[in-house]
């Protein structure tokens, strides 16, 4: 009797055999602006192992000579020299290369050059075609929609180029900000298999984003009305469009999937949820050092910034993410470190770091120096970076509210508002290197379609607390026994009318996981290491394999 594994294997070697160019494009190719980033990087490897040199990432060529994007080698003879030799119109520039991850797969950033001049007579034509409404675009929409089309030209070249059937090619385009690119290679070269992959609705994070009840009303919205009241109808409508026409439409979890059926009208033909690349985490050794050098770094912004000292037990607790206060459940994260500062005993010392990009101006001066010269206290003593927006941004405003209320007395809140890509001029440690240093991760999220920082937080063996509204929540819940000593992950329920009594679970396992010993903490990193062994992009490929099947087989 085969295996599964053995079986899915023999359909991969098949599906190989029939693809002679697998794309995969992306405004997140080479450009780590957020989650999807995470997605393609992490399986570029177990995909790459799969279709080697068939296969090739397009992502967006705005990097300059003196602005280098730090993820793309340059490889010119690529693709038979395409860069130089491929006719392109509208001044449309390709350069190819190889993005610097594991697997090193091939990479082509496409600059749209003229393309957006050419967007009204394609919105024109994409209506007659397809009914996309693009008449009330704004913001982002017509820079997405210009690199999209110029994917798309460059696919389509590029096959005439190496002289590729048509009919053995997938295009893959993730997100609406490509769907464009999709329905201009389904009308211009519909021989060719295409896959939409929505990582969450536009509609669903926007009824979120406005805080909105998405859970209890939610087989009660409608995508089209929704879209009109929420000033969305052209993303919405590029996104709905392209979900029903792409020859086969997934998303990451079964969340989203519900979301997609029942804002989009179109059910998903595979859920492919995300997995992690291993070769993302560091060995024993090198873990332990970056253990080490980061808890030293974090207590040394503590003090800087308090006056107080912290020792080397002291409790560490993380969330990061978007800035998307109610989104990725900040406002929750907050309260409940309000919660657990009024539970914990006064002599247990616990820092508490908010990791997520706001409006930065610069690094804090006064912090700077309090750390070059070993002072202690500063003025704000709960921000590292001084921001454009101290005023008015969320988690600075609620910070400040509960200490004014006397509500953090034990737990010091430290918000360290970048990206922490190593030159952050504080911080300067990459958030990867930074990540093993923390005792315990919380990502309340009240949108969440898949959930990379819980799955990364126990890649790298940090127990985490995420919520069953987001994907990976959700795919714990059904493989797990639900807890942080049975898996090193907590899954709390999340709904509209429940905010506190998720507050206090989540705070409930806090305490409880701090007042554990030595033994049972590193019981639960083991149990989060094994957890996130079977998120290996190898298990999850089956879902990709079956996907680029459907649209193979969709003519």
């Amino acid at each position: 009797m085969i295996s599964q594994q053995s079986q899915d294997a023999i359909e991969a070697s098949e599906i190989v055999q029939q693809v002679d160019l697998l794309f995969e494009t992306s405004w997140e190719v080479c450009n780590k602006v957020g989650g999807i980033y995470a997605v393609l990087s992490t399986k570029a490897r177990v995909l790459n192992d799969r279709f080697g040199d068939k296969l090739a990432f397009i992502g967006p060529d705005f990097w300059t000579n003196e602005n280098p994007s730090p993820y793309f080698k340059e490889r010119k003879s690529l693709f038979k020299s395409a860069a130089s030799k491929l006719e392109l119109p509208w001044g449309i520039t390709i350069r190819t290369g190889r993005w610097n991850i594991p697997g090193s797969p091939q990479v082509i950033l496409v600059n749209p050059g003229k393309t957006a001049e050419h967007l009204p007579q394609i919105y024109g034509e994409m209506w007659e075609r397809f009914g996309v409404d693009s008449l009330h675009a704004y913001g982002d929409y017509d820079e997405s929609c210009a690199f999209s089309v110029a994917s798309a030209i460059v696919i389509m070249r590029l096959a005439e180029f190496l002289k590729v059937n048509p009919a053995r090619i997938i295009a893959h385009f993730d997100e609406w900000t490509t769907g464009m690119g999709l329905l201009y290679v389904k009308a211009l070269s519909p021989k060719v298999a295409t896959i939409f992959t929505t990582h969450a609705t536009c509609i669903g994070r926007s009824i979120c984003g406005n805080g909105k009840p998405l859970y209890d009303q939610f087989h009660h919205y409608d995508g089209d009305q929704m879209a009109r009241e929420l000033n969305m109808e052209s993303k919405h409508s590029l996104e709905k469009l392209a979900a029903h026409n792409a020859d086969c439409f997934t998303t990451v979890s079964k969340v989203t999937a519900a979301e997609c059926a029942q804002l989009l009208r179109r059910p998903v033909d595979v859920v492919t949820p995300n997995g992690f690349e291993p070769d993302f985490v560091p060995k024993t050794v090198k873990y332990n050092r970056l253990r080490k050098e980061g808890r030293a770094k974090l207590i040394s912004i503590a003090e800087a910034l308090t006056g107080k000292s912290y020792g080397d037990s002291a409790f560490l607790i993380a969330t990061s993410g978007r800035h998307e206060y109610r989104n990725k459940g900040l406002d929750l994260f907050l309260d409940t470190i309000a919660e657990i500062d009024r539970r914990m005993p006064a002599d247990r010392q616990a820092l508490a770091f908010v990791l997520v990009p706001g409006w930065v101006k610069e690094p804090s001066a006064v912090l700077l120096d309090a750390l070059n010269a070993g002072n202690k206290g500063v003025y704000p003593d709960y921000v590292t970076h001084t921001l454009h927006n101290d005023d008015s941004d969320e988690v600075c405003v609620r910070i400040r509210q509960l200490k004014d209320a006397g509500a953090l007395r034990n737990v010091k809140v430290i918000y360290i508002p970048c990206y922490l890509d190593g030159g952050d001029g504080i911080v300067n440690i990459s958030y990867y290197d930074i990540l093993p240093a923390f005792d315990l991760t919380l990502f309340p999220s009240y949108y969440e379609p898949w959930g990379y920082t819980p799955l990364e937080s126990v890649a790298f063996g940090v127990p985490t607390v995420t919520d069953n509204k987001a994907g990976f929540g959700q795919w714990v819940l059904d493989n797990f026994a639900n807890g942080i000593d049975n898996c090193g992950v907590k899954v709390v329920e999340r709904n509209d009318s429940d905010y506190h009594r998720s507050l206090d679970e989540i705070a409930a396992a806090s305490v409880a996981y701090e007042k554990s010993d030595a033994q049972a903490r590193q019981h639960a990193r083991n149990m989060a290491f094994m957890t996130s062994s079977k998120t290996d992009w190898k298990f999850f490929m089956a879902h990709y394999i079956k996907a680029f099947s459907i649209a193979l087989n969709h003519k």
